[in-house]
C-alpha cells in the first residue's frame, strides 16, 4: 500500500523548513504571537519581516488559524 500524501497547508512544511531554516513550530509561534489579526495581515507580516514567499506564508497562517477554530 502506498504511503498517504500530505495534503493542504502541511504539504508545504518540509520546503518551508528547508528554505527558511526554522522548524514549523517556530513559525507557528511567530504567527500566534501576532494574534488577534486578520489572515492577510499575518501573511503580510511573514512576507515583510521574514522575506517569506506568499504561498509559504499563506500555508502557515492557514494552518495556525485552522487550529484555533472549534
Amino acid at each position: 500500500m502506498a504511503a498517504e500524501l500530505t495534503k493542504g497547508p502541511a504539504s508545504y512544511f518540509p520546503s518551508i523548513e528547508k528554505k527558511y531554516g526554522r522548524p514549523i513550530r517556530e513559525w507557528e509561534r511567530i504567527v500566534r504571537d501576532q494574534l488577534p489579526a486578520k489572515h492577510m495581515e499575518l501573511v503580510a507580516m511573514l512576507k515583510d519581516r521574514h522575506a517569506m514567499g506568499h504561498g509559504h506564508a499563506n500555508a502557515i497562517v492557514a494552518h495556525v488559524l485552522s487550529t484555533l477554530k472549534d
